[in-house]
């Protein structure tokens, strides 16, 4: 958004082409500079000054580069300024959800963390508004589009300064004093801090003890803990399941809306002015109905939202994508297309949207955590770099009727995923999540198939029982207070308890 359409300076073919990859480009270099640079180096810097440190560095780049986009002169200008605002989005996706999920107690972990979805959401709507500001200015009016960015980092830049800094991170750091003072200000009342600052020591010591046992995780440093994400069954089956939802989030086809709104709606017959104000419908449907996962994510659970709304995803971007096919001169063209393209921003803002960063915050251990969000990360925002650099190409060769049926098979195949691999981690402790993840992701599926499945069948298909469905993890009958991750012992040990 804000960048010139490529119909406007298309002669030729090859022009065209051309064109359409270099806008592609443009938009990706954010998406690249993250999952390249910015999310692997917010691992080491949270380590060495914190995760508010970290917070405020990447504001930093968020409210300077975009004044660097407005004022570039060439396009590889706007490119490297563009790598600038990717690493202040990169510090601020990772570190973000991992400072509120160790700040939030479990029973409101989920709410508490999916905010950062709830203002992501409202600092595009302010981008839209933005957009339709300044649409009239002749000449410059992109470059007041680009700069205008600038605007959500400055509350971010002041209020941060006013945060707590993460306890557990200063425990970490051996700053027990300083870790007490936070959790007096994150509880409502001296003995709650005093009760979290104990449970928060134990699980370090205990964490390190592990850890020195363990002939698997022998060192501690960013490379170790990297390749431990891969090798350590448990660790593994948490990385496997954040990837997806993050996966997810571009498979679902939200970017080629968020991105390319404006060409979408112009596509479609509008006139530029058209094209923004439903551009901006579409910022402000994303923001308000992103509130109702608050009440949502721990009531209902993460895997519970995903499942409900990827197929209604998939269902209204295919039905979009055919009202394309209505004859343009009829009045219900644009008016289906906007009507299908908002039904589908009401499914995805309180599934999709809040879900893969709140997930990917929680389930890995502390151990991992940093890095494991820095992976999550890097996977979101490849995909993002691949969906921006190729999808105004894929409008040339496949028309939007076919982009739009694509994404709506990437959403059926999204879900498919997700219930088969993607277990629940609503209102679970730390020790009961390493059993969950314990659990070979072969057993999961198949209790899917097998348990779950029929009982669906049998529930709301046929009626015919009113039964609860079959739970795979009895937590009742497993003693979670030494649930060691690094045994080689204890996936078996789990699976049997499962």
């Amino acid at each position: 958004m804000g960048i010139p359409d490529s119909g406007e300076f298309c002669e030729t073919r090859g022009t065209c082409e051309k064109n359409s990859w270099l806008i592609g480009f443009i938009n990706a270099c954010p998406y690249f500079a993250i999952f390249l640079f910015a999310g692997w180096l917010s691992d080491p810097l949270n380590n060495w000054i914190g995760r508010r440190g970290t917070i405020f560095i990447g504001a930093v780049f968020s409210l300077i580069a975009p004044f660097g986009m407005a004022l570039t002169q060439k396009w590889g200008e706007l490119c490297a300024t563009r790598v600038l605002l990717g690493i202040g989005m990169g510090l601020k996706e990772v570190t973000v959800p991992v400072y509120s999920a160790e700040n939030a107690p479990t029973v409101i972990r989920g709410a508490l963390i999916m905010t950062w979805q709830v203002w992501t959401a409202f600092g595009i709507f302010l981008g839209t508004c933005a957009n339709l500001i300044v649409k009239d200015i002749p000449r410059i009016a992109w470059r007041l589009q680009l700069g205008s960015a600038f605007i959500p980092a400055v509350p971010l830049v002041i209020g941060i300064y006013f945060c707590p800094e993460s306890p557990r991170w200063l425990m970490h750091k051996r700053r027990y004093a300083k870790a007490y003072r936070s959790l007096l200000r994150l509880r409502n009342s001296p003995l709650q801090a005093a009760r979290d600052l104990y449970f928060i020591h134990a699980q370090l010591v205990y964490e390190e003890l592990l850890i020195k046992e363990s002939d698997v995780a022998k060192e501690g440093n960013f490379f170790t803990r990297f390749f431990e994400l891969f090798t350590i069954p448990r660790v593994r089956r948490a990385t496997q399941a954040s990837g997806i939802v993050m996966i997810g989030q571009q498979m679902c086809g939200i970017n080629i809306i968020a991105f390319y709104s404006s060409t979408v709606f112009a596509n479609a017959g509008a006139s530029y002015s058209s094209a923004l104000w439903a551009s901006w419908g579409f910022g402000l449907i994303n923001f308000i109905f992103a509130w109702p996962a608050i009440w949502t994510i721990d009531r209902f659970g993460r895997r519970a939202l995903l499942l409900f709304t990827f197929p209604n995803m998939c269902w209204t971007l295919l039905a979009a994508g055919f009202c394309f096919w209505i004859p343009i001169e009829n009045t219900a063209h644009l008016g289906m297309i906007a009507f299908f393209i908002y039904l589908f921003d009401i499914f995805y803002s309180p599934g999709e949207g809040p879900v893969p960063f709140t997930y990917s915050a929680e389930v890995f251990p502390l151990s991992h955590r940093e890095v494991g969000m820095a992976w999550a990360v890097s996977t979101n925002n490849f995909w993002a770099s691949v969906l921006a650099l190729t999808f105004p190409r894929m409008l040339q060769a496949m028309k939007p009727q076919g982009a739009f049926a694509f994404y709506a098979g990437l959403n059926a195949l999204a879900f498919v995923m997700i219930w088969l691999w993607l277990p629940e981690t609503k209102q679970r402790s730390l020790e009961e999540l390493d059993y969950v993840f314990a659990v070979p992701t072969k057993t999961h599926m198949n209790h899917q198939i097998s348990k779950s499945m029929p009982w669906f069948f049998k529930r709301y298909v046929f009626r015919s029982t009113k039964e609860p469905c079959p739970e795979l993890y009895k937590f009742d009958e497993v003693d979670t207070t030494t649930p060691n991750i690094f045994d080689k012992n204890h996936d078996e040990h789990t699976e049997k308890m499962a």
